[in-house]
């Protein structure tokens, strides 16, 4: 069961994930069904559908193309969730809505996603227009003044790069907020020294505040969260962090509906212990954020033997 507060957009239907690489070699429309079942037996609202290759092996656009005209029928053979559509190039975007069904669907499909380093923005803002679709904004990349782009490093770079976005598609064809979601990017704790768990949070909030961007849905990509992690830990520390961002704000998210999706309450003492050591990350007067972040990475470390505080089998 998943927490009535959340969308939950189920990610098994992408590469990273073992059973989703062994259906995609072996172009297998069977094993998409499987996960696309699956996951919305559990409760998902959307299922991301990502094709792409991985660090592990390349896919060129043409091998995608060439199996979206079996795998997204059989897809929607099996359930009526719509479909979020990962990848960064138009083409592939519009391949898909060549064979997905609307009809099919209980609801409008997603394009993941616009950000300031994709190319061809105004294209894809068409095709979100024309096929009627939600759409996710990457607000972790932003502009800057001398026209190029780089990672946000403050809530400011978050909320101005989600407002471009929002004002492009109010404008471009009066798209509500209600079809937009923003997603701020989310950094691995286990590596975090720039204080980037915490410009996740706090740019939730940022965004609710924000006049302009009321009604709009806000998503991270939840296991990027425990990358790095020790593998018992994985599970736990995204509950834990999920408690934090649905009460920061957040009302959607990209998870594992097997695993991750439903927020561990707020009184645990892995979510107590995850705010004590973000709040170990927030800069003091006379140090620097990089002092800040080793010393939220030695509280995080000295859990790593203390099983029992994270609430997991060792």
């Amino acid at each position: 069961m998943t927490d009535h507060h959340i969308q939950i957009i189920g990610e098994l239907m992408n590469n990273s994930y073992g059973r989703a690489r062994k259906a995609w070699l072996a172009r297998d429309v069977a094993g998409y069904q499987a996960l696309a079942k699956l996951q919305t037996d559990l409760g998902a609202a959307y299922l991301t559908l990502n094709i792409d290759g991985t660090q592990k092996f390349s896919v060129t656009m043409q091998e995608m193309l060439d199996f979206l005209p079996a795998v997204i029928p059989a897809i929607q053979e099996v359930t009526d969730l719509p479909i979020s559509f990962d990848n960064p190039h138009v083409a592939f975007h519009l391949g898909c809505l060549k064979y997905f069904d609307r009809a099919k669907s209980r609801g409008r499909p997603i394009l993941n996603s616009l950000s300031v380093s994709r190319h061809h923005v105004g294209e894809m803002i068409r095709v979100v227009l024309e096929h009627d679709m939600n759409v996710i904004i990457m607000a972790s990349e932003c502009q800057r003044a001398d026209g190029s782009h780089g990672t946000s490093t403050s809530v400011k770079d978050v909320v101005d790069t989600a407002s471009h976005f929002v004002k492009l598609l109010h404008d471009s064809g009066d798209i509500t907020n209600d079809r937009i979601i923003i997603d701020p990017g989310l950094a691995p704790i286990a590596s975090d020294t720039s204080g980037l768990i915490n410009l996740c949070l706090d740019s939730v909030r940022g965004l609710r505040a924000a006049p302009g961007l009321e009604g709009v849905h806000i998503s991270v990509g939840l296991s990027n969260f425990s990358i790095g992690a020790p593998k018992p830990f994985h599970i736990p520390l995204e509950k834990a962090f999920l408690c934090l961002a649905v009460e920061a704000g957040m009302d959607f998210v990209l998870a594992n509906p097997e695993k991750n999706t439903v927020p561990m309450p707020k009184d645990e003492k892995l979510v107590l212990s995850l705010r004590r050591i973000l709040q170990e990350g927030r800069v003091q007067p006379g140090e620097t954020q990089e002092d800040a972040g080793y010393r939220q990475l030695d509280t995080l470390m000295e859990l790593w033997d203390d099983a029992s505080a994270l609430g997991v089998q060792s």
